[in-house]
């Protein structure tokens, strides 16, 4: 059965956080961590396939997703641990690092499935509370002023602080409606979400201006570059080679003149495809964020899907080509505010220099 383990890893308690460069230079060892595992083994040396993997960083620290094809969930999560933490004992520069959790999250219809997976003598017992019992004596859980718990109750602070700077939304927009009593989405989870979406976008806009500076250094296009990109590398990659500086830079833009309307009402809605490109990546943050200090609750799921129902932009006229990304910057409509920059279509022409 494939589980999905998440990884989250901090550097040691009171370093700075993470600038952008420091959190590039994260994931490319890690990335390169994983890229060089032949196999993986679980308990027992038990072999478990580890089918992919998502890294993403943050200013405290790294979220992994790993897709891992195990017997059972204990196993899995095992395995999990075991390999990040051999990939941080080797790598000298997160040597330091602390694994701060590694668990998969189930509902309990997959909790069944996988008791009904596990069979033989050395599976996990089919009683529920003697799996948990054997699996916790191999870990001990971290009390409640242990740093994870203190730093996850200083964000979920943080970010429900953040939220009121959302300006253009209210916590309508992320589901809570204070004249409902039995409104699905609380008042925390909303301001939670909305505080996640405030904290991602500085990440996003110094994510942009990495993928710049990479771009400038090395290019002249995502698909001849050898760097790490940490927002080009999420765009669709058969048209890496169209990814260049000035298509970066008007990304780069774009992206500011989206989040400064995120906080200036009204905001109506993406005024061009680079924009709602720009939102998922925006949102994907949030959900990293809040997941990352265990704050991805149900309800702020629901909050954070919520939110993004309410972004759809309405049809345009003369939608814009996907495959062609001199048109993601083309306004859906004659009154959409696209930055004059941003809406500049005199691209840079490549220029190939004799070898």
């Amino acid at each position: 059965m494939t589980y999905v383990v998440t990884v989250a890893m901090a550097p040691p308690q009171g370093a700075p956080e993470l600038d952008a460069l420091r959190r590039e230079g994260v994931v490319f060892l890690l990335r390169k961590g994983f890229d060089s595992l032949e196999a993986v083994e679980g308990p027992d040396g038990m072999e478990v396939d580890l089918l992919d993997d998502v890294i993403a960083a943050h200013p405290g620290g790294a979220l992994l997703k790993l897709f891992v094809d195990a017997p059972a969930l204990e196993f899995a999560e095992d395995a999990a641990r075991e390999v990040v933490t051999e990939l941080m004992e080797r790598t000298e520069a997160l040597s330091d690092w602390r694994l701060t959790r590694c668990a998969v999250e189930l509902n309990s219809e997959l909790l069944q499935e996988s008791l009904d997976a596990a069979d033989g003598p050395d599976a996990p017992p089919s009683d529920p509370a003697e799996r948990a019992r054997r699996h916790a004596a191999g870990t001990t859980p971290a009390p409640p002023d242990s740093p994870g718990h203190s730093e996850s109750r200083a964000m979920r602070k943080r970010l429900r602080e953040l939220a009121p700077a959302l300006t253009a939304f209210t916590l309508e927009a992320f589901g809570h409606d204070e004249s409902a009593p039995e409104c699905e989405v609380g008042r925390e989870a909303a301001e939670i979400a909305a505080g996640a979406v405030v904290y991602a976008i500085d990440l996003l806009v110094d994510e942009l201006f990495t993928d710049l500076a990479a771009l400038e250094d090395d290019g002249p296009t995502v698909a001849r570059s050898n760097a790490t990109f940490m927002i080009l590398d999420d765009l669709p990659p058969h048209l890496a080679d169209a990814y260049t500086v000035l298509f970066t830079r008007r990304l780069t833009v774009t992206a500011i003149s989206l989040t400064g309307r995120l906080t200036r009402p009204p905001f109506e809605h993406p005024t061009c495809l680079a924009e709602e490109l720009l939102l998922k990546s925006l949102l994907n943050q949030a959900e990293v964020t809040a997941d990352l200090y265990s704050l991805l609750s149900d309800e702020v799921t629901q909050a954070l899907e919520t939110f993004a129902t309410t972004l759809h932009p309405p049809t345009p006229p003369h939608p814009a080509t996907p495959e062609d990304p001199d048109t993601w910057f083309t306004p859906y409509t004659p009154v959409s505010p696209v930055h004059p920059y941003a809406a500049n279509e005199n691209e840079e022409t490549v220029v190939e220099l004799p070898e």
